[in-house]
């Protein structure tokens, strides 16, 4: 073997040890970060997670609004990712209790019953106005001492909270989409699937809640959202008692004797 052969060979061979580093460097960062997004989502390889269906309050018959289906198409895509599976089930028959398995719940308490259930146990500092009758506070959240009210197509608001029952690891997480509009509930969704990375390292598997702005969702449908505040604290606490109205005493009349 002369020395360009012997030269040619080497260079294969390093190229070869090359690829293969890189080959597995790439596929050890792909696993690292994929078990990152399990740990965060509580999916791990083929577990079971529960997705919960609201519907629509604007028709009578049961039917789910066409943002709400995307939400659902775009939580569907984040747990075929993490390699597990999924089922589907309205709001009425979810008769089951949480912690075992990985549930996301979208719609607001206006058209998700599980949803009503899940922020009386775990969300008492919030309140949502569900009156169906037209007026400047329809669809208005009540977080602790704040109200946030909706400007239909212009500013709306959503809450994005992950929660946890008790300390135990296993426990499975619960995902909430709560919005004023059907359209917020997709912005959320897509809110978490571009930025689970950055809330996995800021809250690691804990719990959060977070209020985010859609901002002129006429025009830029679910794309543009603002992140107003982490309201974990006030979410979390009990509401503080409203202010008792004053009571005016009546001035007393002096009497004047005629001396």
């Amino acid at each position: 073997m002369n020395d360009d052969v012997r030269n040619i060979v080497l260079g294969l061979v390093a190229a070869g040890i090359s690829a293969s580093l890189g080959w597995i460097a790439r596929t050890y960062l792909w696993k690292r970060k994929l078990r990152r997004k399990q740990a965060f989502f509580g999916l791990p390889d083929n577990s079971e997670s529960l997705l919960v269906v609201n519907r629509d309050p604007a028709t009578a018959e049961p039917a789910v609004h066409r943002f709400d289906v995307f939400a659902l198409l775009e939580l569907s895509a984040l747990v075929k990712d993490c390699g597990a599976h999924v089922q589907v089930v309205t709001q009425d028959a979810a008769h089951q209790g949480f912690g075992e398995r990985t549930e996301f719940c979208v719609g607001g308490p206006g058209s998700n019953r599980r949803m009503v259930a899940h922020m009386a146990a775990m969300l008492p500092g919030v309140r949502v106005n569900i009156d169906p009758e037209p007026g400047p506070d329809r669809g208005a959240f009540r977080i602790g001492a704040d109200l946030y009210r909706m400007e239909p197509g212009i500013t709306e608001y959503v809450l994005l909270a992950r929660l946890t029952a008790g300390a135990r690891r296993e426990t499975r997480p619960v995902f909430l989409f709560c919005g004023q509009r059907a359209i917020t509930n997709q912005a959320a969704t897509r809110y978490l699937a571009r930025n689970h990375e950055r809330l996995a390292r800021k809250y690691g598997s804990g719990s959060f809640v977070l209020l985010l702005k859609v901002v002129n969702s006429q025009a830029y449908g679910p794309d543009v959202v603002e992140l107003v505040a982490d309201v974990t604290k006030p979410a979390q606490s009990a509401l503080p008692p409203a202010p008792e109205p004053a009571t005016q005493t009546k001035p007393q009349r002096k009497s004047h004797r005629a001396e």
